[in-house]
């Protein structure tokens, strides 16, 4: 397992001091945000100069599930950008949410809920950009939500239920361990559950600050991460209570020590 950190996360007044940093920290990876066509040669540069490598990009805009039409074309159109930029920098793929907040498409039922409505619409969509993603060799990162930040895909098994109803060996889920703190009833199992499925991992503690800040259990969830093979990056997603150059490193530290058991 490598570890790997949210750029916005990273104290530095350029990329590549921020690649520098988190080398020194103990950390493999960058989560790149942001515009990234416009800064991709400024991030090869920097991933050429460092031991730390692109491990994923953030950053999809638009909604999949929109009544507007213009707006999904948005995410897609944004998604299929960011396949290709994923395998020019080595990184494991593009990180999406369908949908935050409340739903936004109507009820038709008796022909279908909201729901079902929004999972035959993300589907059908899903089917089409994912031939983006197989001809890139990136993945497209399902990532569930806790319910206060969306009201649809909250578990892993939901991120799985739309992936088999997909069938592209190039679209899975990512694990967050906040999300997961909030709507699974164990994170082990649930990791275990979905582990074929499971492609990156996010990590922040109970408190949504670094791990160590919280009452979140990480070593047994790492635990199941090594029983199902889980060699990948795990990056962090959250708040940092404190100076950045102290708590990054520190925090690396904590989680190689979770890691080991």
């Amino acid at each position: 397992m490598k570890l790997s950190c949210r750029e916005g996360m990273v104290p530095g007044e350029t990329l590549k001091e921020k690649f520098k940093n988190l080398e020194n920290w103990g950390y493999e990876g960058i989560e790149i945000t942001g515009n990234v066509k416009e800064r991709i040669e400024e991030i090869k540069e920097a991933e050429k100069e460092s031991k730390v490598k692109v491990s994923t990009i953030a950053g999809v805009g638009g909604c999949l599930l929109s009544p507007e039409r213009e707006e999904r074309e948005r995410a897609l159109s944004d998604m299929r950008e960011l396949l290709p930029l994923c395998s020019e920098l080595g990184a494991v793929g593009v990180i999406f949410v369908p949908i935050f907040g409340g739903a936004r498409l109507p009820d038709l039922s008796p022909l279908f809920s909201t729901v079902e409505l929004e999972k035959e619409l993300l589907i059908e969509q899903l089917k089409v950009v994912a031939k983006d993603a197989e001809s890139s060799g990136s993945f497209l990162l399902l990532e569930p939500l806790n319910r206060y930040e969306t009201h649809f895909i909250r578990t892993l098994a939901d991120g799985v239920e739309i992936c088999k109803a997909v069938s592209s060996p190039n679209l899975k889920i990512m694990a967050d361990f906040f999300h997961m703190n909030i709507e699974e009833e164990d994170i082990a199992q649930s990791l275990k559950q979905a582990a074929s499925y499971v492609q990156h991992v996010h990590l922040a503690d109970s408190t949504r600050l670094l791990p160590g800040y919280g009452h979140t259990d990480f070593k047994k969830p790492f635990a199941v991460l090594k029983e199902i093979g889980y060699d990948k990056y795990m990056a962090l997603e959250c708040s940092i209570p404190g100076e950045p150059q102290e708590e990054l490193p520190k925090c690396a530290e904590y989680l190689r020590q979770c890691i080991k058991g």
